[in-house]
């Protein structure tokens, strides 16, 4: 069982995320506004954060890179989960960003549970 922060401005979504991942026997936080994220993580210590690209004031690149500045969040692992499914996004999120992963909405509930699973497994 893991603590997982959500971060996306989609209530609904965030919410689906909740239920999957808690179905999944894990612990989640969920932040709607981006610039609490940190403050959040910080709070809360989570073992991984998914992280939405598209949000307004401060996009999901914005707040990764506020990630891997702070000492204490840095090696926490970000995976994306975003609507941005073009090769060019996936590409930006994983190789430019770094991101452990880049998962596109709509995600399945299985798939979401396998990849948490194995960046958990990667990164613990």
């Amino acid at each position: 069982m893991a603590h997982i922060l959500v971060v996306d401005d989609d209530k609904d979504l965030s919410d689906l995320a909740r239920l999957v991942l808690e179905h999944g026997h894990h612990t989640v936080t969920t932040v709607s506004e981006p610039e609490q994220a940190v403050e959040e993580a910080l709070r809360t210590k989570p073992d991984l954060v998914l992280l939405d690209v598209a949000m307004p004031r401060m996009d999901g690149f914005e707040v990764y890179r506020a990630f891997k500045e702070n000492s204490q969040l840095a090696s926490i692992p970000i995976s994306f989960l975003t609507s941005n499914n073009r090769q060019i996004d996936r590409m930006v999120g994983l190789h430019v960003m770094k991101a452990d992963d880049y998962i596109t909405k709509p995600f399945g509930k299985q798939e979401l549970l396998d990849r948490v699973s194995a960046l958990l497994k990667k990164n613990g």
